[in-house]
């Protein structure tokens, strides 16, 4: 089922439900969806996992958010607001939610935006407070070399707003202080494992406790396709974590 939680026409989730247990609660997984920011792409893009855990016994909360595109009006720091605006929305839906157990779920550029979120929201003074956190394939620092698709989403260059490039960047974030992990095709070609590499080096220097899972002979896209081992790999942690 859809519900906003915003008056913007791009501030809405998709709430996908298990089937009723009785008086249970359902665990919850927010989802974050990639695209390098950028208006083309949606949530859409998370449907088949959002599926796939549902079957699992959890709720997937399926989130869209403004994006960078004159028709959307998103970039640093709107995006970033969107996604903690429907975070926080689930304490408000009338829904078996467990909010002592969300977790959430970037994949790609969604990763930084899942991370950030993380940091913001792990409070237990918080709505729907973050208790772990998944980067696939994620985009979890942001580059300072001027590459196009991160100066259109934060508005500036490195140079020209390093403070803004600090507050956005998950790297910049140490330690979350919750649990995280990170998986990473082998063959990705567009996001390089060496980025969730060095992560999950200096997450764990600063104390985080944080699970790389490198996977051989596949891709960029592999981790939100429930078929692939990357996935797989995500729905193993979940089970030891919850």
């Amino acid at each position: 089922m859809r519900y906003s939680y915003g008056s913007h026409r791009d501030q809405w989730g998709d709430l996908v439900m298990p089937e009723a247990r009785g008086d249970g609660l359902f665990p919850v997984a927010v989802l974050v969806h990639g695209g390098d920011w950028q208006a083309m792409h949606d949530a859409s893009q998370m449907a088949r996992i959002a599926r796939d855990l549902q079957r699992r016994g959890w709720a997937a909360w399926n989130l869209e958010f403004r994006r960078v595109g004159p028709a959307s009006g998103g970039g640093w720091p709107q995006t970033g607001e969107d996604v903690l605006a429907g975070v926080d929305h689930l304490g408000a839906l009338d829904a078996p939610l467990d909010l002592d157990r969300v977790v959430i779920i970037g994949f790609s550029s969604g990763g930084q935006l899942a991370l950030w979120a993380a940091a913001e929201r792990c409070a237990d003074h918080s709505p729907a407070p973050i208790r772990a956190a998944v980067a696939l394939a994620g985009v979890v620092h942001l580059s300072r070399r001027g590459d196009p698709e991160v100066v259109d989403f934060m508005g500036a260059t490195y140079e020209q707003a390093p403070e803004l490039y600090a507050a956005a960047s998950p790297a910049s974030r140490l330690p979350l202080g919750l649990p995280t992990l990170l998986v990473h095709g082998a063959d990705d070609v567009v996001l390089p494992v060496s980025m969730s590499e060095l992560y999950a080096q200096k997450a764990r220097a600063a104390g985080d406790d944080v699970t790389l899972v490198v996977v051989p002979g596949e891709g960029h896209m592999d981790p939100v396709d429930p078929g692939r081992s990357a996935w797989a790999a995500v729905v193993e942690w979940l089970d030891a974590w919850q």
